[in-house]
This record gives structure tokens, sequence and C-alpha cells, in this order.
């Protein structure tokens, strides 16, 4: 997955840079790099503005795969991290590599899971007990929001004075907004309408417990390194 990710990144890179060349063709102000961190591996290019100002382009991708439990309920997850950042570079003093940079990232992050009982024969769901005839699996995922808002600091200049190789860090918040859950069970409809009621009930109260463990990636920690050439 992780090599994937890293050549669509690397290819987002390239378009951008042909884009950035034409653009920039007298300022040589432009660079290609790669990077890793806690939204996944990616490529990004930056191009230069003014002395004081860059902005930055990159896509970072990765899935990951684990599992926690819930009422006595263990769900096999799969967190698939997908993100297009788009940042404002703005470095408050002369001859430093430290810069403050605000943006917006296009987040495709999300997870799914899969349900399994850790009893033969019967299911807890929202604290209500079925068989596992009327409940079948559990199936179900956290989305969040796609446009979102970034904050964050960080330093390297990948188009500064000094040409060649450079090193860059990131340390930041993304602002995915509160998690959109849906939890299905593949049995609901061969139950009775009351049963059906009883049940999707049940599965409200589950959805609500389980909120309160994805309540923390509504605010995303962003923390990253990477290396860059200038061109």
């Amino acid at each position: 997955m992780k090599y994937g990710c890293l050549k669509q990144a690397l290819l987002t890179a390239t378009m951008c840079l042909a884009f950035a060349q034409s653009a920039f063709a007298d300022g040589g102000d432009i660079a290609v790099g790669v990077k890793g961190g806690t939204l996944g591996f990616g490529g990004e290019v930056t191009v230069g503005i003014t002395p004081s100002f860059n902005t930055r382009a990159s896509y970072n991708g990765y899935n990951y795969s684990g599992s926690t439990s819930q009422n006595q309920i263990t769900y096999d997850y799969k967190l698939s991290l997908g993100s297009f950042p788009l940042l404002l570079d703005w470095y408050p003093f002369e001859h430093s590599g430290f810069r403050l940079s605000p943006g917006v990232i296009f987040n495709n992050n999300k997870i799914s899971a899969t349900g399994k009982s850790s009893q033969v024969t019967s299911v807890t769901i929202g604290g209500t007990t079925y068989t596992t005839d009327q409940i079948g699996s559990l199936t179900g995922g956290v989305d969040f929001n796609k446009t979102v808002p970034y904050a964050g600091l960080g330093w390297g200049n990948a188009v500064g004075n000094n040409s060649g190789l450079s090193f860059s860090f990131d340390l930041g918040v993304m602002f995915q907004g509160s998690p959109k859950m849906a939890l299905n069970a593949s049995n609901l409809q061969n139950n009775p309408p009351i049963i059906q009621s009883t049940i999707q009930k049940s599965i409200d109260k589950e959805i609500a417990d389980l909120k309160d463990k994805t309540d923390k990636f509504k605010y995303y920690p962003v923390l990253s390194v990477g290396l860059a050439y200038k061109f």
C-alpha cells in the first residue's frame, strides 16, 4: 500500500512541477521532495513566491489495520489515510528556516470495520443481547469532512538560498471535524419489524458508545519529516 501511495504522490509532484516550471521559469524557486509522518508517506512540491512566502502542494497516503473491543464486540478495522494539503509558508524571520504554515487539506481519511462477538451464540449491542442469527455480522465505517483547515509550524525552506538537498519538519493540527459513523447488521432485514426497530435502537446506542473512541480523531495531529531538492 505504501508504495502505491508514494507512486501517486510522485505523479502529483511531477504534474505540479511541470506547471510550476512554466509559471516561474525565470525564478528557479522550485523544489520537489518526499516526506513521511502521521498523514502517511508522500511527495511534495514547493514553489517560492517571495523571500518570505512559499506555497506547498503534496499528497500523503497509507493504510493501517488493527483491532479494538467495545461491549464484548471485537472490531477489526482498517485506517485508510489519504490527503492533499495545500499550504502557505510564511517565514517571519529573515535568514531563518522557521515557518508558520496555514492552509487547507483535501481529506480522504476514513475507517472501515467488521465486528464479531466474543460469544458463540449471542451478541450484545448497545447493552441489549441478541442471537447471532438475528444480527449476522456487523460492518461499519467512519468518515470525516472532505475539505478541512490546517494550522501548523515547522522548519526548513526547500527553495531558500542554500541550493541542493534540504531537510524539513512540520508540526500542526488538521481540523477534521466530528466523525461520521455508520454501523449495519447484515441480518437486520430478516427479523420481524418490531425486532428490526429494537435492533436499530441498539445499533444507534452502540454508535454513540463508539463515538467516544473516535472523537479523538476530530483534531488530527500532523507530524512529518522530509527531504527536498531544489532545481
